[in-house]
């Protein structure tokens, strides 16, 4: 079995942390008594992937506020051939140019993707956008200003992989019973109860005051977002489905800094080995820890 993988390069996004985060998955959803998985900020989708994959999940829902991944995420679920087409003549075109024709492309892309806004409909154009400004862009971030216009400049990449058909057609399968929603964390309530496994995989605590970085939308997500998730996790707690959350580890570097333990006190607080891969300095990339916090014991 050919394994799915993520189809963007995101930030915090779990691909290498599966084999930890896997070992914490509710001895519920190894022995086939939850059926429903929900995932309230999909990012990447690296736990989605592996959740459909190895268990047998009936159904399964997936929520963002960036409306463009959400956006690529049906349209390779329901247009993920015109998609290709798409993505395989952006490749074939950038390929055959000169560095710096080719940035003279991509800044074409980039600047045409900030020309319009999407709408409600499946848009195949803005995936293939999409996808290829991820593809090329430096240090395959997503990054949007203050006024949500995307603003990463041109990496430079000798053959990048803008269309990786394959994939995409088999993640295109895996995903089709999925069903992928633009809107906050809070609008997966109501497909929440007692037979459900909850990953939470919201933007990280910055560990300093300069690894903080306006990513995915126009919106921050500071320290009051993140006591107002944990009191909607609180909330969930009293329907009994199965909990789980990642975050920073803020003892990485304060070890008096408690704020996670005060948050989420009560609940099972683990730590998982983490390599910083995202970082404009190759310094700062390395081995630190990360929360994995339950409302279960494993």
């Amino acid at each position: 079995m050919t394994l799915v993988r993520p189809f963007v390069k995101w930030a915090g996004g779990k691909n290498s942390l599966i084999p930890q985060i896997n070992k914490y998955y509710p001895m519920e959803l190894k022995t086939g008594k939850i059926d429903r998985y929900v995932e309230p900020f999909v990012g990447g989708g690296a736990v989605l992937l592996d959740v459909l994959q190895n268990y047998d999940v009936k159904q399964a829902y997936a929520f963002d506020i960036n409306k463009d991944l959400i956006n690529c995420y049906n349209v390779i679920k329901s247009n993920v051939e015109d998609l290709i087409i798409q993505l395989e003549k952006k490749e074939n075109e950038f390929l055959n140019l000169d560095e710096d024709n080719r940035k003279n492309y991509f800044y074409k892309v980039r600047e045409e993707y900030n020309s319009y806004v999407l709408g409600n409909e499946n848009n195949v154009k803005r995936a293939a956008e999409f996808i290829f400004l991820n593809r090329t862009c430096f240090n395959g971030l997503y990054r949007v200003n203050k006024q949500g216009k995307f603003n990463v400049p041109c990496g430079k990449y000798k053959n990048p992989t803008i269309c990786d058909k394959n994939n995409l057609l088999a993640l295109s399968n895996l995903i089709k019973n999925v069903k992928f929603q633009y809107g906050d964390y809070k609008q997966s309530k109501k497909y929440i109860d007692r037979n459900t496994f909850v990953y939470f995989d919201p933007p990280y605590r910055p560990l300093s005051v300069t690894s903080g970085f306006t990513s995915y939308t126009k919106e921050d997500f500071n320290d009051d977002n993140q006591k107002e998730l944990a009191k909607f996790y609180r909330e969930l707690d009293f329907e009994n489905p199965k909990l789980m959350l990642s975050n920073s580890n803020p003892k990485n570097t304060d070890e008096s800094d408690n704020f996670f333990e005060k948050v989420y006190k009560g609940f099972n607080i683990n730590e998982v080995s983490a390599k910083r891969m995202i970082n404009a300095n190759s310094k700062g990339r390395g081995k630190i820890s990360e929360l994995l916090i339950t409302n279960y014991n494993v």
